[in-house]
């Protein structure tokens, strides 16, 4: 059975997104048959935070052409400033409008001074369990290694505060279990807990700790309160909670879920780092299809691509199954700018999803969009063809002959397309990376996506 992911999409969301404070919600859902189901999009929005406002403990940092800007917010709950950040949240939060975070926090000894990089990355797209009175444990696979690392917490999705503490870092065995003589406690701006706000973010301090490229890191913290739990709701990735604070437990006897929770971001220090790429897109770029808990979405194996080629470059993955351009639009300044040193986006699969109910013009339009706010944080912007999906044909065609022209301002091309088509049938799936959807690649085919990408690009 055919199936394709499809999203609203909101014209008004895209306007507000080019003056940086806007959003249109959304959270993607999956069918009973496995199938990415079309999301709601109900509306929100963002505005830009500036000058001194306040979150008790909340570290925050912003970052422009890939380079460092330190800022610290102080305060009560009531929002964050010290630096101007644009804003831009498809997916119910403002997160945006905090400082952006893509550089150094305060955090002492740990680092002052040196360079920070997005390791690891998933985008906020839905509300999962809040877990108050929980320890949650995320499993994340690491692209590049470092020698200190932070996390991001997030609270897009929230309607009221998040109160969580105890948030720890140690190098995860298998399942549940950790490496106890890895654990170490991080804190927030001194502090063992931090109060964020609703659409809001908090970055910890940096601690000392050996983050290993391509390697899973268990990111435990105790929820105290919150109110709606952001998270990524298609981690393909077995996490896990367990009642009561356990964070330091070397295994957790608890529930298992497939989401991240709150925790939607890790970056190292390591001074020879060339910055971070942005995997921005749809299911195919979340890994949709293939096998859960082996790390074998495009992003995790163009990361370990980069590791094998001595290219200290990390890659972050901010897909949201279901999306289309105009949502990818909408949350790009917060998905794609705010990353931690980010140099590159590889914007990816959205237009799949548009396809059938929008036009190539618009889509190329808002990818132009993109454009335009990316090289003006002087990040450059990788244009993807499409995989294979017969039903937007032609259109499908028009985007990738765009993409592929002399004119299209693309600074690079994924050609996502040549990878994966039969060349005997050029709008059609080679049946050795076709998962049997006739839209999703299965893991022989995240491999031949991964495998197009010409690592010169990235320079």
């Amino acid at each position: 059975m055919q199936m394709r992911c499809v999203r609203c999409r909101m014209v008004a969301s895209i306007l507000a997104a080019l003056a940086g404070a806007c959003g249109s919600n959304g959270t993607a859902s999956r069918t009973a048959d496995g199938g990415d189901a079309g999301a709601q999009s109900t509306g929100s929005s963002g505005g830009v935070a500036s000058g001194s406002s306040s979150s008790s403990g909340v570290t925050g940092s912003s970052s422009s052409s890939g380079g460092q800007l330190d800022a610290t917010v102080q305060g009560d709950d009531s929002g964050v400033g010290a630096v101007d950040a644009p804003a831009g949240d498809s997916s119910g939060g403002a997160d945006g409008k905090s400082a952006s975070d893509a550089a150094g926090a305060t955090d002492g000894s740990a680092g002052a001074g040196n360079a920070w990089t997005g390791t690891w990355a998933a985008a906020p797209d839905g509300t999962c369990s809040a877990a108050a009175g929980q320890t949650v444990r995320s499993i994340v696979h690491t692209s590049i290694g470092g020698s200190a690392a932070r996390v991001r917490i997030s609270n897009a999705r929230g309607n009221g505060a998040l109160h969580i503490s105890n948030v720890h870092l140690a190098q995860r065995t298998t399942g549940s279990s950790i490496d106890a003589a890895t654990d170490k406690a991080l804190t927030f701006a001194g502090q063992p807990d931090v109060t964020v706000a609703a659409g809001m973010f908090a970055l910890s301090d940096g601690v000392d700790f050996v983050v290993k490229p391509t390697s899973d890191v268990a990111i435990s913290f105790f929820v105290m309160t919150s109110s709606g739990g952001t998270c990524q709701q298609n981690a393909f990735q077995t996490n896990y909670m367990a009642a009561g604070n356990m964070v330091s437990s070397p295994a957790l006897n608890g529930g298992q879920n497939q989401n991240y929770l709150y925790a939607l971001g890790l970056d190292v220090q390591n001074p020879a780092a060339e910055g971070a790429v942005v995997a921005l897109g749809a299911s195919i770029t979340t890994g949709f299809r293939a096998p859960a808990d082996t790390n074998q979405r495009w992003p995790n194996l163009l990361a370990a691509r980069l590791v094998t080629a001595n290219r200290p470059i990390g890659v972050l993955n901010e897909g949201i199954s279901g999306e289309g351009t105009s949502n990818a639009l909408a949350r790009f300044a917060r998905d794609v700018l705010s990353q931690t040193n980010v140099k590159w986006v590889i914007f990816s699969d959205d237009p799949i999803n548009d396809l059938g109910r929008s036009t190539p013009a618009i889509d190329i339009g808002q990818m132009q969009m993109m454009m335009s706010m990316a090289h003006a944080k002087g990040v450059k912007f990788l244009c993807s063809t499409l995989t294979p999906f017969t039903p937007d044909e032609p259109a499908r065609t028009t985007v990738i002959n765009f993409v592929k022209s002399a004119n299209s301002g693309c600074d690079g091309i994924v050609d996502q397309d040549s990878a994966t088509h039969d060349p005997a049938m050029p709008t059609m799936w080679l049946p050795a990376f076709n998962s049997g959807d006739n839209l999703h690649p299965n893991a022989a085919g995240m491999q031949a996506i991964a495998n197009i990408v010409d690592l010169t690009i990235f320079k």
